[in-house]
C-alpha cells in the first residue's frame, strides 16, 4: 500500500507499508512441483529447464504472481566481476528480508560460494535442515541443509503475499 506523505517541502514522498509474507504452505508445495526439472541456464519452465534463479523465477509467479520487471540475459561467470550482490538488491526490490538466523522453511536464500565473493546461488528452505534449488548437471533437487551449505548462506527473504 502507497501513502502519500506531504513533508515540511511540500513535495509528497510515498511510504511503502510492510508487507506481509506468503504462506509457507503456498510456497514449499510450488516448490517442489520443480523437483526433477533439468538444468538449463537462463531457463525459467517447470519440468522443462531452469537454473536456481529461474526456480525461484518460476516459485515467484506461482506464488506471487507475474514477475514485476524482466531479468536481462546474463552470463555463467556474472558473479565473478564486480563487488555489487545483484541478487540481494534485486530481492529487496521485492521481497520481505530476513536474517538468514531467522530464515524457516519457505524462504528464499542466497549462497555466497566462495569466501569473499558475492552471493550468486539461490535456494528455497524446505524444512529445518532440507532446501530446494538447481543445480547444474543435477537439476532441481531437495538435499539437507548441511553445514557446509548453511556457512553459505549471506541473505535470506521471504516471499510476499499474492
Amino acid at each position: 500500500m502507497v501513502t502519500p506523505q506531504i513533508p515540511r517541502n511540500g513535495k509528497a514522498a510515498p511510504t511503502t507499508a510492510p508487507k506481509a509474507a506468503a504462506d509457507p504452505e503456498r510456497v514449499i508445495p510450488a516448490a517442489r512441483a520443480w523437483l526433477g526439472t533439468p538444468y538449463h541456464d537462463q531457463a525459467s519452465l517447470c519440468g522443462v529447464g531452469c537454473d536456481c534463479l529461474g526456480l525461484a523465477r518460476g516459485v515467484w509467479r506461482e506464488v506471487v504472481g507475474p514477475e514485476p520487471f524482466p531479468i536481462p540475459p546474463y552470463s555463467r561467470d556474472w558473479g565473478e566481476t564486480g563487488p555489487r550482490e545483484v541478487l540481494a538488491e534485486g530481492a529487496r526490490r521485492m521481497m520481505i528480508e530476513v536474517s538468514p538466523a531467522e530464515a524457516g522453511p519457505g524462504a528464499l536464500v542466497l549462497f555466497r560460494m566462495k569466501a569473499r565473493a558475492i552471493a550468486k546461488h539461490v535456494g528455497i528452505l524446505t524444512g529445518p535442515a532440507t532446501f530446494l534449488h538447481a543445480y547444474e548437471r543435477l537439476g532441481v533437487i531437495e538435499e539437507p541443509l548441511t553445514q557446509a551449505w548453511r556457512r553459505r548462506i549471506a541473505f535470506a527473504f521471504l516471499f510476499p503475499q499474492r
